[in-house]
């Protein structure tokens, strides 16, 4: 951004005042979802103030007397998608199969999960490459509230089957950065390289599915109690060549 939003000044005119008829919390959110467009169309170091004041249609002013500096802007952007338009905690959405030792549910439930909200929220999944790309502040707010802790928490799990002799000897971080790495390569070919799918044409549901086929098949000291019934053939693309 073009300012230190802590060293700006505070709006003095009248105008500057009643800009808008908004409520302050609509506003501010208002600011939040027009920061999170133009950082996920421009990044960070191409977005200035002035732009996010001009897209919301307030003087740049109003800027600051939500946010009093750049931090706390780009913390907003965090607790804005953690609590509107965030996943569900992957500790709630799985705790069951977890408690269980479903693996399958586990591992599916999270991939499923992960694949639907990076198709809906394509913005913030460009914001988050400009900030690492940038090496700007905000993935590492990211990284420390979301990811840090989901490897905390899968990790455990893994370490818990390893212990019940269900999972191969593995360093549990490698297993959770390969599982990671499956949906984020995925995500990010349908989201920039391969857009219309010409590639790879395939449900959320059935991709969450065969990612953890491998994984566990992999992983698992008995792969062959993990198989199902549904296969890659669901894949379109498979069925056409099954068509020639």
């Amino acid at each position: 951004m073009s300012k230190d939003l802590s060293k700006a000044k505070s709006p003095t005119t009248a105008g500057a005042l009643l800009v808008g008829r908004m409520s302050g919390e609509d506003r501010r959110q208002q600011l939040i979802q027009v920061a999170i467009r133009l950082f996920s169309q421009k990044g960070f170091r191409g977005t200035t103030t002035k732009e996010i004041a001009q897209a919301a249609k307030i003087n740049e002013a109003m800027i600051f007397r939500h946010f009093a500096t750049k931090e706390d802007l780009y913390s907003a952007i965090l607790d804005y998608k953690a609590c509107t338009e965030g996943p569900v905690d992957p500790r709630e959405l799985v705790a069951e199969a977890v408690k269980r030792k479903d693996d399958r549910a586990v591992f599916e439930g999270l991939a499923y999960a992960a694949l639907q909200h990076h198709e809906r929220d394509t913005d913030f999944h460009r914001l988050l490459l400009y900030s690492a790309l940038e090496g700007h502040q905000l993935a590492d707010m990211f990284w420390e509230r979301n990811i840090r802790e989901f490897y905390e928490f899968l990790g455990k799990y893994i370490q818990e089957r390893q212990r019940d002799g269900a999972f191969r000897d593995i360093e549990p971080r490698i297993v959770v950065r390969a599982f990671i790495g499956m949906i984020i390569h995925h995500s990010l070919n349908n989201s920039l390289w391969d857009k219309h799918r010409r590639l790879l044409d395939v449900t959320n549901e059935c991709a969450a599915r065969e990612f953890t086929n491998i994984l566990l098949r992999g992983i698992a000291v008995a792969p062959s109690r993990y198989e199902n019934g549904k296969r890659a053939s669901t894949i379109r693309g498979f069925k056409k060549k099954q068509r020639r």
